[in-house]
């Protein structure tokens, strides 16, 4: 079954005028990425060429997804804007608040009684207002948008930063916050600044233990988790082509771990065989009929240099398997300089947890091909060291790997855990025993994040990021420093043995199967549908307007915290056991903030209340701040509100009275989040102003009544003794952006606007 096949083949209709009229503007030829672009204009036809990095461009995205952690405050908002129905095909998908412990039938039981209030909540808005909702145990996201949803050449936005998984079919796709969503879903414009270009050409052909998770690791190395931002990194070239479906969105899920904006292939061969034993060989009909407007042109491929701001070549024959961590996914290292490494930074080897899935790799043919390791260490008379947990990506993907054994190959060895079909460790829902006494360990994992405490909520927990192979590899050595290229293990006759190569199948050669997707359809009117939250909910709140800005500066302000080093959007808003409170943005306020380092004391959750001079929790000495009518700023290092795209770390901030964050440097979406619910999101116009802020500062806007694009804003930080500092700030406003700040927030401006 092909979800939306007539918008989809509306879509494909419209490409040949609309590539025709983006040549004209553009004058030259073009890229994927650019075609893809130019074909969703809000506007229709491009009448103008859009400057990368700097052109704000109004787009009109195919379809929205939305998972159901977010999904939550995303159609609470929806809920405000007036819609009696989605202008749009979207989905919401219940994935995230299923926690990990036992096994898939009990945690997938206890998971719906303990969020049921949360499950019947989204159920019943969905069926309201014309939504797809995936129940729980459908499986994960984006391991079920890939299945069903992405299509090549349209473009998508969702409420998760590893939205951008569907670029594996040949998609535009873009987490976004959910105030982006309720705009598409309202019918919209969406906006996003014209991304520069990242080209990686990739030669060769993958061999042995290299897989295309090692792309994306090697490439996080040499981009770092900030190279991307702003950029949509296009691969191409004969190593792309030799990829498989799955294994491309692999590469373009963790494009969020480099701050990409999204990343993508050209269509392909690899892509029509995955559509059509997905069920969509319609899609395969429509696409062939305009296959040259769904891949870059060959002059951008043969000189790249010419047409990408940016040239990266990796050839897949050299490409070595690699493990990225701890504590960020840009530290790549190949396996082989491994145990070298860890010696010299005191990193545990051994390994007690090894666990595969996450939206990144819980496909059917990263099942496969480490299911083959297993049996191979099985028949050779191995036993696994460390306990292998598999989330499988959807209920898809389960039953047809247990239709064709590979479930049962991981039973083989005793300790294995089989998870529900959901995010699980990977967003920290995981009851990992033990994890409470804080000890110093390692973990090895298939998924995309590793920051410190995500996985298991222990901050000594040294997570490292590998390949499903390479993951199963080490569970059965129990250590971190197993080279399976080089290295022995001892059997239980006493012999040493080699692994054999990793061997898989790139799709089912019996085809899919599944008795039950878990898809729920909404009612075709769902005007008498009724959506109950009671008032007395601790997990369900309804939405107040954020108030108007009163047209003045701001002033006399405090510092609430300077962040020191890495905030991303779990130090500002913590994922697991906090997950519950996604739809109460007053409970989940009190998680504000409560993981990141104050730069004045080196610790975290201690910050100065300035009314009373003693420490407190951060959330508590800001609702003392609001309750006493003081604004307060936030100041935070490089890449601030990396991560994540969890929109809940700019509303909680909103909702407690923070009024600006004030950093070295903005993740896109953090920024985006800020703008859209009336905040100020600015950087130090010099970054060794930093260092000037002290803890006890006041500050004072001067110019803030004018604020306009393109223009700094002064900001007056006077200190304990009387003196003062003078930072200049610089922000990325547009009118439109400025707008949603003097509304309040850019929903605030939509009511205004519909009424």
């Amino acid at each position: 079954m092909t979800f939306d096949i007539d918008m989809i083949k509306k879509v494909y209709e419209r490409y040949p005028e609309r590539i025709a009229a983006a040549r004209q503007v553009v004058g030259k030829p073009l890229t994927l990425s650019e075609k893809i672009l130019y074909t969703h204009l809000w506007e229709g036809n491009a009448t103008q060429a859009h400057e990368r990095g700097n052109s704000y461009v109004d787009f009109a995205p195919d379809r929205v997804a939305m998972q159901d952690a977010t999904a939550q405050m995303a159609l609470l908002q929806f809920m405000q804007a007036g819609k009696s129905k989605v202008a749009v095909p979207s989905t919401a998908h219940a994935d995230h608040l299923i926690q990990a412990k036992v096994g898939a039938d009990k945690d997938l039981q206890e998971g719906i009684n303990k969020n049921s209030e949360v499950f019947n909540f989204l159920s019943s808005v969905c069926d309201k207002y014309g939504i797809g909702f995936w129940k729980p145990g459908a499986g994960i996201i984006h391991q079920v948008v890939l299945e069903n949803y992405a299509f090549p050449g349209g473009m998508m936005i969702g409420t998760d930063s590893h939205t951008v998984n569907a670029g594996g079919l040949g998609m535009v796709a873009i987490g976004v916050g959910g105030a982006d969503a309720v705009d598409v879903m309202a019918g919209m414009a969406w906006e996003l600044k014209m991304p520069k270009l990242i080209g990686v050409k990739l030669t060769g052909k993958m061999n042995g233990w290299t897989s295309a998770k090692d792309v994306i690791l090697k490439v996080a190395g040499i981009l770092t988790v900030k190279g991307g931002t702003g950029c949509i990194v296009e691969y191409f070239g004969e190593g792309a082509q030799s990829l498989s479906a799955t294994g491309k969105g692999t590469i373009c899920n963790m494009g969020a771990e480099i701050g990409a904006t999204t990343s993508t292939f050209g269509y392909d061969d690899s892509m029509r065989r995955y559509l059509a034993a997905t069920g969509r060989q319609d899609v395969v009909d429509a696409a062939d009929k305009i296959a040259d407007h769904l891949t870059g042109d060959a002059e951008v491929y043969a000189n790249p240099e010419q047409y990408f701001d940016q040239v990266i070549e990796i050839n897949l024959s050299e490409l070595a398997p690699h493990l990225n961590g701890p504590f960020t996914p840009d530290l790549a290292t190949p396996v082989s300089e491994f145990r070298a490494k860890a010696e010299a930074n005191g990193w545990p080897l051994e390994v007690e947890w090894a666990l595969i899935g996450s939206c990144t790799n819980s496909s059917y043919e990263d099942l496969s091909r480490a299911a083959s390791i297993v049996e191979d260490a099985v028949a050779k008379g191995v036993k696994p060291k460390a306990i292998l947990g598999i989330n499988p990506g959807s209920e898809q993907v389960k039953f047809t790997a247990e239709r064709d054994g590979f479930l049962d190959s991981f039973r083989k060895f005793e300790n294995a855990r089989i998870f529900t079909n959901a995010c699980g460790p990977c967003i920290g829902q995981w009851d990992r025993e033990g994890a409470e006494k804080g000890e110093k360990n390692s973990i090895i994992h298939s998924f995309n994040r590793n920051f410190a405490k995500r996985a298991d909520g222990n901050p000594n927990t040294h997570a490292f990021v590998a390949s499903p192979e390479m993951v199963a590899a080490v569970a059965i050595s129990g250590r971190l420093d197993f080279n399976p290229i080089t290295d022995t293990l001892t059997n239980e006759a006493g012999e040493q043995i080699k692994l054999n190569e990793p061997q898989g199948y790139e799709l089912p050669e019996k085809g899919f199967a599944v008795d039950d997707n878990g898809y729920q359809a909404p009612s075709e009117d769902g005007s008498s549908v009724v959506v109950n939250v009671s008032p007395t909910s601790d997990r369900l709140q309804l939405l107040e307007e954020f108030p108007a800005w009163n047209g003045k500066n701001i002033e006399g302000a405090k510092v609430l915290i300077k962040a020191f080093g890495k905030c991303t959007t779990d130090h500002i808003s913590m994922a697991g056991p906090w997950l519950k409170y996604r739809g109460h943005l007053d409970n989940i306020s009190n998680n504000m903030l409560i993981g990141a380092v104050n730069a004045y004391n080196m610790e975290t959750n201690h910050v100065k209340n300035e009314l009373t001079g003693e420490y407190g929790e951060v959330p508590a000495v800001q609702r003392a701040y609001k309750a006493a009518g003081i604004p307060t700023i936030v100041v935070g290092d490089q890449n601030y509100g990396e991560g994540s795209s969890r929109e809940h770390a700019a509303m909680e901030p909103r909702h407690l009275g923070v009024k600006a964050v004030l950093v070295k440097s903005f993740a896109r979406i953090h920024e985006t989040n800020l703008k859209k619910q009336g905040m100020l999101g600015l950087t130090f116009a010099n970054e060794a102003d930093y260092d000037k802020i002290l803890e006890d500062d006041t500050v004072n806007f001067l110019d803030l009544d004018q604020f306009a694009p393109g223009k700094q804003l002064t900001l007056e930080f006077v200190h304990a003794d009387g003196t003062k500092d003078i930072i200049m700030a610089n922000h990325t406003y547009n009118d439109q952006q400025i707008d949603w700040f003097k509304a309040g927030s850019a929903l605030n401006l939509i009511k205004q606007q519909e009424k």
